[in-house]
């Protein structure tokens, strides 16, 4: 057994363990990291230690400590009070207007990570107030996000362009933008439907366990009383019994209005952060970790009374997962296991085969690793690929650019632990799972369906 497929396997275990079991995989993966590198590698520490993500670390906890705060003064409740009175009694507008609106964040050139952290709050808080389940406006805002990240002018489009340059195909950019977006639209809209589908059923399911254990409490000697209790009859010890009628939902036919927020100053200079965030690395090109940390802390200083519950709030555990499995990933670049994976679909000799398996390797490495690092390791590869006379260029360079991203849903990466950080503190482990799950799926159906349509069909 060669030493890259011993790496592989140990990473897949860790994950395994992590996934079910309360053991933090990521912790695992550190750990994990220092002895495939030390003792199978021959990494020395400081090498390994060299892997770990402090540009995705100082991401995290920037832009989910700023975020927590931005929670804890209120400052989501008055947007999401705001975004309310503007959708009115129109329930669907809201998860479009969160879409277009990651989208249109991500296509100016605001990295997908800082759109997400930007929208994530207010969109969830939003989703809760009409009824809409969280997990579904979470990944119609992850694939707005993606929708418009390759863009120009978006780090990702600019990785993606330089693919088509090497393949001479550059002025083919705005195609590959286009393609993406209507991508991502069509399944944020299948993810919106698919989701809410589910959660209804679980409702209603839910609702009908309840009325039997209500039936079977009646039956059991008991007989109905007003109000919805039950009374036990004789040979129930004269013990009167109640039980809550089960809820149910009245439709009136107009929604109740949303109780107003005070758009306080500390909220109001809160909003000015957030558009000073968009500014400094939109405009400015500031790292977005760093950014949010200057702003995190200027708010602090005008309100310190924010800090301990912003710090306490903060999902540390799903940036310990996101970090360690991303310097896992780091120490197999490094020992050149990535390499020789690269090398060995670069052999295969058939192209069409080759963008397949690369479509795959992309969507397993990016969920677990960065979406941008993921690009630039595969470019090689790609470059090769896309010239084949044979295959459009585009279409080649589309496939692996949507498999790549649309996986970004997954926890273990920026924009997955970001919605994880935006989520009730209860729904982690649920939005963990969920989140999993998606990924999974995109994992085995995308890169098929995408290479069918943008290189068999040589859409493009």
């Amino acid at each position: 057994m060669s030493l890259s497929l011993i790496a592989f396997l140990v990473l897949v275990a860790a994950f395994a363990v992590g996934s079910f079991t309360k053991i933090n995989a990521g912790l695992l993966a550190t750990v994990a990291a220092f002895g495939v590198g030390t003792l199978l590698a021959g990494m020395s520490i400081k090498d390994v230690i060299g892997q770990f993500p402090a540009g995705l670390f100082f991401i995290l906890v920037g832009a989910t400590l700023l975020f927590a705060i931005v929670r804890i003064n209120g400052t989501i409740d008055l947007l999401a009070y705001w975004a309310e009175r503007l959708a009115g009694d129109r329930k669907i507008l809201v998860p479009i207007l969160m879409f277009l609106l990651t989208a249109a964040l991500a296509s100016a050139g605001a990295f997908t990570p800082a759109a997400i952290a930007i929208v994530a709050p207010v969109g969830l808080a939003l989703g809760m107030r009409f009824g809409i389940s969280t997990l579904a406006m979470g990944l119609v805002i992850v694939q707005g996000a993606n929708a418009g990240a390759f863009s120009p002018v978006n780090p990702f489009g600019v990785l993606a362009n330089k693919m088509l340059e090497g393949a001479g195909a550059g002025d083919d950019s705005f195609k590959l933008y286009a393609y993406c977006f209507i991508f991502n639209a069509v399944l944020a809209a299948v993810a919106y439907i698919l989701v809410q589908a589910i959660m209804k059923r679980r409702a209603a399911k839910a609702d009908a366990d309840h009325a039997d254990a209500g039936n079977a409490i009646k039956n059991d000697g008991g007989v109905d009383a007003p109000g919805g209790s039950s009374v036990s009859g004789p040979g129930g010890g004269g013990t009167a019994v109640l039980t809550a009628p089960a809820q149910t939902s009245v439709t009136t036919g107009t929604r109740t209005r949303p109780e107003k927020v005070a758009a306080t100053p500390m909220r109001i200079l809160t909003l000015a952060g957030i558009a000073s965030l968009l500014v400094l690395t939109t405009v400015l090109g500031l790292d977005v970790g760093v950014a949010s940390l200057v702003i995190a802390a200027v708010l602090i200083v005008l309100d310190s009374n924010v800090q301990k519950p912003a710090v306490e709030s903060m999902p540390w555990s799903a940036i310990i997962l996101v970090t360690g499995i991303v310097t896992y990933v780091g120490m197999l670049e490094k020992m050149g296991a990535l390499k020789e994976l690269q090398e060995g679909i670069a052999g295969l000799g058939n192209s069409s085969l080759a963008a397949l398996i690369a479509s795959y390797v992309v969507a397993i490495v990016s969920a677990f690793a960065s979406t941008t690092g993921t690009l630039g390791v595969i470019s090689p590869v790609v470059h090769s690929i896309a010239m084949d006379p044979l295959l459009t260029p585009v279409g080649v360079i589309t496939a692996i650019a949507i498999s790549s991203s649309v996986v970004d849903v997954s926890p273990m990466s920026t924009s997955g632990a970001l919605l994880m950080a935006s989520a009730q503190p209860k729904d982690e482990r649920m939005f963990f799972r969920a989140l999993l799950l998606w990924a999974i799926a995109m994992i085995g159906v995308v890169p098929l369906l995408v290479w069918f349509v943008f290189v068999q069909l040589g859409i493009g």
